[in-house]
């Protein structure tokens, strides 16, 4: 198996990329493929290391690229014009059989125009969705859109809802996954118009589907543990997504504070500290790696863009069950028999 990492997207690359890499060598079997500019990368990992990154593993390798797509770059024409970067040659060498799997932190919106352009969309889909994976009581919570589409129709909830149901069954063995409508309210007739028609589609298309579709759910209830995957459009979704990174952090440096403030708040970390460090642990989105875009030909994942080295590890650890679990390929299999069967009818 091979991993392709865009060694030059985010916005601490290519430190944290080059670096996450390495402490994730040797606990993957993959060889990982780092993909940048060959000068920048070998300078970085001298330096980092004292060593050659031939030295560090056999299955550390590099594949040069001379051009970056900023953060600020317009998506289709950095796709189109800089043919060299980085992004667009992991996308080539992953359409090519080069690599099973290409992870990049950079520009999302490109990501999501070279995945679409150059890998392809699985056909039957409209459009590919990123579908990231958020703590949740006892359990964890699929949300899908985090933030690839904007603006979205019914039918692209309903394929997000059908997608995530093939994707949690066949990555977390959740035979029946509850999926639910992100909503202001559980009644039906709550929400805006693209919610209420989503809810009637998914009501109406769900057994047919095989979508164990469990009705509106409120933010409030996401992380009960009762829902196994919460379907938005991606611009509610990445606002979702982002406020609970924040509430996260919040939680975590409010409770450092309080425990540090004083003589006897430190006493009573040490009575505390471990239900505290699994509470840290649990809320702590970098050990959740990064985002699946669904709907694409073959496994690409959105890492955060102010992924460090250890959100880089989790992420490449990720990817690596990604392949091996075959979601794609069964996601293609599954939409693409239902295209066949739609044609002959």
């Amino acid at each position: 198996m091979k991993i392709i990492l865009d060694a030059m997207g985010g916005d601490n690359a290519p430190d944290a990329n080059i670096k996450g890499a390495v402490n994730a060598i040797n606990k993957v079997k993959a060889e990982v493929v780092l993909v940048g500019k060959e000068e920048v990368i070998r300078s970085k990992v001298k330096q980092f290391y004292g060593k050659e990154i031939e030295e560090i593993s056999d299955r550390l390798k590099i594949r040069n690229a001379t051009e970056t797509i900023e953060m600020e770059d317009t998506p289709t024409l950095a796709i189109k014009r800089k043919k060299d970067s980085s992004m667009v040659v992991g996308f080539k060498m992953l359409k090519e059989d080069e690599g099973d799997v290409f992870i990049s932190a950079g520009n999302s919106g490109a990501l999501l125009t070279g995945a679409t352009l150059i890998v392809g969309r699985i056909k039957g889909i409209d459009r590919p969705a990123l579908a990231g994976i958020l703590p949740a009581y006892k359990s964890q919570l699929l949300l899908i859109d985090a933030g690839s589409n904007t603006n979205c129709k019914p039918i692209n909830l309903l394929q997000f809802a059908q997608m995530s149901t093939i994707y949690l069954r066949n990555t977390f063995g959740i035979e029946k996954p509850a999926i639910g409508l992100l909503n202001i309210g559980t009644e039906e007739t709550k929400g805006n118009e693209l919610v209420r028609e989503s809810y009637k589609l998914l009501k109406e298309k769900s057994e047919e589907l095989g979508i164990n579709f469990v009705g509106n759910v409120e933010g409030r209830d996401a992380f009960s543990g009762k829902i196994d995957a919460i379907v938005t459009d991606g611009f509610t979704g990445n606002v979702f997504l982002k406020t609970t990174e924040g509430l996260g952090k919040f939680v975590k440096r409010t409770l450092t504070e309080s425990f540090t403030s004083n003589l006897l708040s430190k006493i009573s970390y040490l009575i505390a500290h471990k239900p505290i460090k699994r509470l840290s642990k649990a809320m702590d989105y970098k050990s959740y790696g990064g985002a699946l875009f669904l709907g694409v030909k073959k496994p690409v994942v959105k890492a955060h863009g102010s992924s460090d080295e250890i959100l880089f590890e989790y992420t490449i650890i990720q990817a690596e069950k990604f392949v091996e679990n075959k979601a794609v390929d069964k996601m293609k299999e599954q939409f693409e028999t239902k295209k066949e069967e739609d044609i002959h009818e």
